[in-house]
């Protein structure tokens, strides 16, 4: 029973490329790990860009700096 759990940035996301990720990522795991869909759960979770950091900042200074 595989579980995935997605991170992203809540960027406006939309609910079909979420639809999309949880159906490409359930048929991945079909198909290299002969995983049943039926018992595999993914999860989406959308971050707050304050709440991620990359390079010992949040992601929005981190893009500022990149700039």
């Amino acid at each position: 029973m595989p579980y995935v759990n997605i991170k992203v940035t809540d960027e406006g996301v939309t609910r079909e490329q979420k639809s999309r990720l949880i159906a490409g990522v359930t048929e991945l795991l079909r198909e290299v790990l002969g995983k049943d869909p039926a018992t595999t759960f993914v999860v989406i979770d959308e971050v707050a860009l304050a709440n991620w950091g990359v390079g010992g900042v949040d992601v929005e200074e981190y893009r500022r700096g990149r700039s």
